[in-house]
């Protein structure tokens, strides 16, 4: 290895270490929000969004929001949705992504590339299998949540992903792998305060002490 190479070699090595770290710094500033769906990774997500508000107007639900400039300069007019207050609807042909025409928010080839089959579900409703994102994690709080402490509930029998959301002796569980965060079970949550969790894809699971 010539002496051009090798300096080029290790300025490629830098240009990689720096970016990690860049990604990775941005991810724990992420842990605070909740991006639309199919957002790109964090770091990615922030070069690509021109904060044109596109994403924000397509959601007919109102989840989606611009967030504040006290969060800072970086992230200011940059889409995020309120899982606290409703739930994302997965709405079919997902209109919020399709607006973004950065690409910031952009469906997976196998989504693109796959047909969608119609088919039935446990209750006997018509849906279409499809590749859903991952939005937030959610987690129980048996602390608060009725069936924990004896009383009989099922208001959060609402989940619209097969086999997300299962029930263990009357007692509802999450079943992270499938579930998208999409956050309607804490909508329909009777109790104050919630007894669902919403956490940000990355922040850490605490589902043991809770």
């Amino acid at each position: 290895m010539d002496r051009r190479s090798f300096f080029t070699r290790g300025a490629g090595k830098v240009a990689k270490a720096v970016t990690e770290h860049s990604a990775e710094k941005a991810r724990k500033e992420a842990v605070r929000w909740i991006r639309p769906p199919f957002a790109l990774d964090e770091l990615d997500f922030l070069l690509a969004c021109t904060r044109c508000d596109a994403c924000i107007e397509a959601c007919t639900f109102d989840i989606i929001f611009p967030l504040s400039a006290k969060l800072g300069a970086k992230v200011i007019a940059t889409p995020a949705m309120d899982l606290l207050t409703k739930g994302c609807q997965l709405c079919e042909g997902w209109p919020c992504v399709n607006a973004c025409e950065a690409n910031a928010l952009k469906l997976p080839d196998q989504l693109l590339k796959k047909h969608e089959l119609s088919e039935t579900n446990a209750r006997g409703e018509q849906y279409k299998e499809r590749y859903l994102p991952k939005l937030a994690n959610i987690v129980i709080n048996k602390e608060t949540c009725l069936p924990y402490s004896g009383p009989e509930c099922g208001a959060c029998r609402i989940c619209p992903v097969d086999g997300a959301m299962h029930w263990n002796r009357e007692k509802p569980e999450i079943n992270q792998s499938l579930c998208t965060g999409c956050a309607l079970c804490r909508e329909s949550c009777i109790v104050e305060p919630k007894a669902i969790l919403v956490q940000s894809i990355y922040k850490k699971l605490r589902e043991d002490s809770l």
